[in-house]
């Protein structure tokens, strides 16, 4: 099971990324854990500056837009 974050304030953006993450692991079987981190002390501790931003298992690995849908599947792949 990979845990995700998807950090931000709550925007339309953010909400979008989490629902892209979400219907792609479904769609491929993935299992994930997926949190929203709202709060800007936790944010920052990650050291992201321009959301959203999605952390994967501890690492960021993307931030400053919303993902593509491709992107996201390349997450998947192993």
């Amino acid at each position: 099971m990979k845990n995700i974050k998807v950090l931000g304030s709550g925007c339309t953006n953010c909400k979008t990324t989490a629902q892209i993450i979400k219907e792609i692991a479904e769609a491929n079987g993935v299992e994930i854990n997926l949190e929203k981190v709202e709060d800007l002390s936790q944010i920052m501790a990650y050291g992201v500056m321009s959301t959203p931003a999605v952390i994967i298992d501890e690492q960021l690995i993307h931030k400053g837009s919303v993902p593509t849908r491709e992107l996201v599947e390349s997450w998947f792949v192993d």
